[in-house]
């Protein structure tokens, strides 16, 4: 029922910027906590942003902060990360996750390639 669904990814240059999108749906989106967690090959997949849906309320990974912005369209079931200045080591796998129904749930992911 639970569905999030990421979008925005691509090929991207070293400085350039990125906006991704997470459709939700089959929730009450409003009342839930969002993020966006990555996974590089090899790596484990790691918490990259957190949307608290207190006003106001996020957390960022030390490695992103500064240059990533996660915000949410409560109107529109959707939650964005706004990337910018991007390094090559931004290069993952992106995921949308909300954590319901005492499981967490994860979107497919879209890829974020950033090279020259």
């Amino acid at each position: 029922q639970v569905q999030l669904v990421e979008s925005g990814g691509g090929l991207v240059q070293p400085g350039g910027s990125l906006r991704l999108s997470c459709a939700a749906s089959g929730f009450t989106f409003s009342s839930y906590p969002m993020s966006w967690y990555r996974q590089a090959p090899g790596k484990e997949r790691e918490l990259v942003a957190r949307l608290f849906s207190t006003p106001g309320s996020t957390t960022y990974a030390d490695s992103v902060k500064g240059r990533f912005t996660i915000s949410r369209d409560n109107a529109k079931n959707t939650v964005y990360l706004q990337m910018n200045s991007l390094k090559p080591e931004d290069t993952a796998v992106y995921y949308c996750s909300t954590f319901i129904y005492r499981a967490r749930s994860w979107g497919q992911g879209t890829q974020v390639t950033v090279s020259s």
